[in-house]
């Protein structure tokens, strides 16, 4: 079993820089990949950033350049260093573990609650 808790959110200007930490219990953590999410109300989950066991990283395009995943899997710790914020990045942040990374937030096996991330104009 794998449980997942997102902290970090907040409310901060545009422009300004937030880190987003999913802290992760289980033994074979270190075998799965990571990814982080986003959620606005009415829409589905969009895929921000996923990174390998290997460390091999992936970004979507509206935070490649602004954003880095990263993962410490002695610490069993997954992070998301957001940069240069835009108020269209508010949003509801979720860390979610599964078998590989992709883009589906359905073929993830675990999900923290997420939190809520604010970036005001």
């Amino acid at each position: 079993q794998v449980q997942l808790v997102e902290s970090g959110g907040g409310l901060v200007q545009a422009g300004g820089s937030l880190r987003l930490s999913c802290a992760a219990s289980g033994r074979t953590f270190g075998n799965y990949a990571m990814g982080w999410f986003r959620q606005t109300p009415g829409k589905e989950r969009v895929f921000v950033a996923g990174i390998r066991w290997s460390g091999t990283t992936y970004y979507g395009d509206s935070v490649k350049g602004r954003f880095t995943i990263s993962r410490d899997n002695a610490k069993n710790a997954v992070y998301l260093q957001m940069n240069s914020l835009k108020p269209e990045d508010t949003a509801v942040y979720y860390c979610a573990a599964g078998p590989s990374v992709t883009g589906a937030a359905r073929a993830y096996n675990y999900w923290g609650q997420g939190t809520q991330v604010t970036v005001s104009s």
